[in-house]
Order: structure tokens, then sequence, then C-alpha cells
């Protein structure tokens, strides 16, 4: 698999993971959305990120079924623009057809020192009907993107345009 390449399988009811605990907030930014994410160690607030940025996509996130399997890779030459490609991947897995929502974000593969990652998002296809649209998310941004590795939270900012 290359980076930023999907590759999508079906998931039984069995093999869904559980839904994590909420660790992100949303913050206000001019014209824009800040989200701050944290966790117990770096890989549980990258995922909070993708989580929060999907979750703000859409009105009625507990609505999203866990049906399908989405795995994508992306690296980056430092921290920042790993989480910058990380979260571009994810946000392009929502921009293609068919426009796919994942409700938990799984990362098997968290390597630091070379700036490379591997995500399992589980979700289903996007539906106006069933899941209400919440704001557009335009792309993300580098603007004020933080990340704090070894404190007590482990925090993550990222500001997106909307």
């Amino acid at each position: 698999m290359e980076v930023g390449e999907k590759v999508t399988s079906s998931v039984n009811d069995d093999e869904s993971p559980s839904i994590p605990e909420v660790k992100y907030e949303y913050l206000d930014h001019t014209a824009d959305i800040q989200l701050h994410t944290w966790g117990d160690n770096l890989k549980e607030s990258f995922e909070q990120v993708a989580i929060a940025m999907f979750n703000y996509m859409t009105t009625d996130y507990d609505t999203v079924k866990m049906s399908e399997v989405h795995k994508i890779k992306a690296e980056g030459s430092d921290m920042k623009s790993l989480l910058y490609n990380y979260l571009d991947e994810f946000l392009y897995l929502f921009s293609a057809e068919p426009y796919i929502i994942p409700r938990v974000i799984r990362i098997t593969e968290f390597d630091i020192e070379h700036f490379k990652i591997k995500a399992i998002g589980y979700g289903e296809p996007f539906d106006r009907e069933k899941h209400p649209p919440g704001t557009e998310v335009k792309a993300i941004t580098y603007s004020n993107m933080q990340i704090h590795d070894n404190r007590p939270s482990n925090d993550v900012f990222v500001i997106l345009d909307i």
C-alpha cells in the first residue's frame, strides 16, 4: 500500500471497535475552528483530533455505523507535517466518492522517529438523510498547529479552514 492509498473492506458487528471517550473540544477562532485534543499518549491525541474533525462535519455523529473499514497511510518530514498529512488523508476520504465518515479511528502504526502513520477508520458512507451535515471543512492548516508530547495530557491543537 502506497502512502495515501486507501483500502476499504466490510466490518462484522463483532469486529467493530468500542467508541472511545471524548477527549477533545472546539475552540472559537476567527472564521475557522480550532480543535484541541488530549490523550494518555500522543497516539491517542492524534486519533482524537481526526474524530473531532469528523464529528464537527456532521450534526448527528451518533448515527454513524461502523460497517466499513478504511485504511490510510501518511508520512511527513516532521511531526507537524505528519499530523497535517494524516488529517488530510482522512479529509480526502470524506471528500472522494463515496463520501466516507469514520466514527472510530485507530492508529495501528505510529512511528514518531520516521514520521509515519497507518490508521484505520471504522465508519460508513455519508448519507445526508441519515447524517445531517454540520460544517464543511475546506482544509487543514498549519496556522498555530501545536503538538505537545510528554505533557500530562499530550495536547494537540489544529485549526481547520471552514
